[in-house]
């Protein structure tokens, strides 16, 4: 058996298995919508604290972020990466609180105080963020087949996306949190094995230090702060107000699960992305000339030994099926609990809401494979997505759970301005400055909705007093 043949059988049996995990799953677990979208909100602590880690580590570190660290250098990787590991801290202090809630969707949070209008854009702005960061996962899953196979780009990503839709569709999130716990394990041991071996091949820190090019020992890796701002505040922004992180936290068996599950989330993060940055790094010294998405996938394969170039590779596809099952789950219960149910005059009963979750999963997961064809890199997604949701959700998000004084008309208007101001940069200005349309949309969208709640909270206060006095 050839060695690009054993790479790709290690994949397949992989594959397989977590297959067979969500078919367990779809037969033991899923009994109902609440089954399939919040796990029976019955997880225990090491499960949610596997899939939080899983979520957060997927394509868009093992590629986005590793092409970022092959670009730039390990210490801008280091400021950019960052962004999740500070966005984990403050989880852990609303955690508990997301638990007590009990939601669905982030939609369904911002309903309960600001009503449906809220609710229903909302819903539409973590559509399109969400079909992104899918769509990437698949790129980043067709890298691994070229690489271990020769299957084109486009044939890859479509494999990639049957794969996804099969495990989405039948288990829901008890098939995505168990395989996502799975993964964390073989995540943090693939890369545990990988780096003293990739150090080893560049004459360890030394000899990596030596033979790197001077831009990439730079702290910025020749970037200007503001660009440097512009990769970190993306990715810190999409964990501080990620629907995944908080319908994960509404699986917990209780609150107390929910806030301590962060903890060991943070502690995975740094481990994590510290390995990565290592990883990737050698890469610049050992494959000068790849692409940049490729460097720690090569890496798996011609930088290390066999065994330890399974591990990696297989840790890599656990990033990304992990995180594309994750985020098409999530897209699709924005469109069955926040559209669909709310619209619909009468209760729908749990087996056609089941039946809606899984139609909706094959529909988002085709269109996640055709917006993928449209973006040069997986990075550049990446920003994207992750801009759209951040900077037009997140502060609204955190302005519910923590700022008494946001109304209606502050967050809504935020929410369409942080939207609207991430398309205008991005597509109708083509990104002046080579800098990322979060620092053009997040001012406008947090001045927005500061500005106008403090406006019109003013009025209603004015208005009760007025109709106080009159009465």
């Amino acid at each position: 058996m050839s060695l690009l043949n054993t790479y790709l059988v290690a994949v397949i049996l992989y594959l397989i298995l977590m297959a067979l995990i969500g078919v367990y799953f779809a037969k033991k677990s899923v009994k109902n919508s609440d089954d399939f979208m919040v796990a029976g909100r019955s997880l225990p602590l090491f499960v949610v604290m596997g899939t939080l880690l899983a979520t957060f580590v997927g394509s868009g570190t093992v590629v986005g972020g590793a092409s970022f660290i092959y670009q730039y250098g390990p210490f801008a990787a280091i400021f950019n990466l960052s962004g999740g590991i500070v966005g984990a801290i403050i989880l852990y202090f609303i955690a508990s609180k997301i638990r007590q809630i009990e939601i669905y969707t982030v939609p369904d949070l911002l309903e309960r105080r600001f009503g449906k209008t809220a609710l229903y854009i909302s819903s539409v702005i973590i559509i399109f963020a969400f079909v992104g960061i899918t769509a990437y996962q698949f790129t980043g899953g067709a890298y691994v087949l070229q690489l271990t196979t020769g299957i084109p780009l486009e044939v890859g990503a479509i494999i990639m996306c049957a794969l996804v839709i099969f495990l989405t569709v039948s288990g829901g999130l008890f098939s995505v949190a168990y395989t996502d716990a799975l993964s964390a394990i073989l995540i943090i041991i693939g890369f545990l094995f990988g780096v003293p071996f990739a150090l080893n091949a560049v004459g360890g820190f030394e000899g990596l230090s030596l033979s790197l090019p001077e831009m990439n020992k730079t702290w910025n890796g020749g970037l200007s702060f503001p660009q440097l701002l512009g990769f970190f505040l993306p990715l810190f922004l999409l964990v501080l107000g990620d629907q995944n992180m908080y319908q994960r936290f509404s699986a917990a068996k209780d609150p107390n699960v929910a806030r301590k599950s962060t903890i060991g989330f943070f502690v995975g993060s740094v481990f994590v992305i510290s390995l990565t940055i290592i990883l990737a790094t050698t890469s610049i010294v050992l494959f000068p000339d790849i692409k940049p998405d490729t460097a720690i996938l090569s890496l798996a394969i011609d930088g290390v030994p066999l065994v330890v170039g399974l591990l990696i590779l297989c840790s890599a596809v656990a990033f990304i099926i992990t995180t594309a099952t994750s985020y098409l789950l999530s897209a699709s219960g924005n469109i069955v609990s926040d559209l669909i149910q709310r619209s619909s005059k009468s209760k729908l009963s749990e087996s056609k809401l089941l039946w809606y979750n899984r139609v909706i999963v094959v529909i988002l997961g085709v269109l996640a494979y055709v917006l993928g064809q449209f973006f040069p890199s997986v990075l550049a997604i990446q920003m994207y997505s992750y801009t759209m949701y951040g900077a037009s959700l997140t502060p609204a998000i955190l302005a519910t759970v923590l700022w008494k004084n946001a109304t209606k008309a502050g967050v809504i208007s935020s929410m369409i301005v942080g939207g609207s101001a991430t398309m205008i940069w991005e597509i109708g200005l083509d990104r002046p400055l080579d800098w990322n349309s979060v620092l053009f949309a997040l001012p406008l969208s947090v001045l927005t909705l500061i500005i106008v709640s403090l406006l019109t909270r003013n009025k209603n206060v004015s208005a009760a007093l007025t109709t106080d006095h009159t009465s």
